[in-house]
């Protein structure tokens, strides 16, 4: 089940491993709520009880002060440090290995209809505040700055920082 995936990862991301010690800390920190809120309502809606889905989004907003739209999709491995203020556009697509911090919004821009939402790769880490807007991709083992501003795609292994988000450094360098 990617809720276990989910929370492995978290505790990856901790402790530098995961075990059952690890498992049972994780479970209770900040953000872990709001990823079993998701994971839940993800399963209403694949058995066609999107209503059941809607209600689990809205208690998400009203325990975890996040939004996570009940059509987002994301894979294995989908980690919220400080769900507060985290936004989620239902449109977003998302791989395998998302961190994302406190106040992060990931959301649709419109240029015209249809309205275009961002896709993200796998091993993403989105860092405080930041803010991915648009029709853009954030490419593979990416590193999105906090409070960063980012309305043009990311290439893979890239850091971007700043306002408007601009590459301050590659995986490979």
């Amino acid at each position: 089940m990617e809720l276990i995936k989910d929370y492995e990862y978290k505790c990856e991301c901790y402790y530098g491993h995961s075990d059952r010690k690890g498992l049972l800390k994780i479970i209770t920190t900040d953000g872990s709520s709001a990823v079993l809120l998701y994971r839940l309502g993800q399963l209403f809606i694949k058995m066609k009880l999107s209503f059941f889905g809607s209600i689990l989004t809205a208690i998400n907003k009203l325990v975890n002060g996040c939004v996570i739209g009940r059509y987002a999709t994301f894979g294995a491995g989908f980690v919220l440090m400080h769900p507060v203020g985290v936004v989620i556009n239902g449109g977003v697509k998302g791989g395998q290995k998302i961190v994302i911090e406190s106040g992060v919004v990931i959301g649709a821009a419109r240029n015209g209809f249809p309205v275009e939402v961002p896709v993200l790769g796998n091993n993403v880490f989105i860092g405080s505040g930041a803010k991915i807007l648009g029709g853009i991709t954030i490419g593979n083992d990416a590193i999105i700055g906090a409070n960063a501003v980012v309305l043009n795609n990311v290439p893979n292994g890239v850091t971007v920082v700043g306002i408007p988000a601009k590459i301050v450094a590659r995986k490979d360098s």
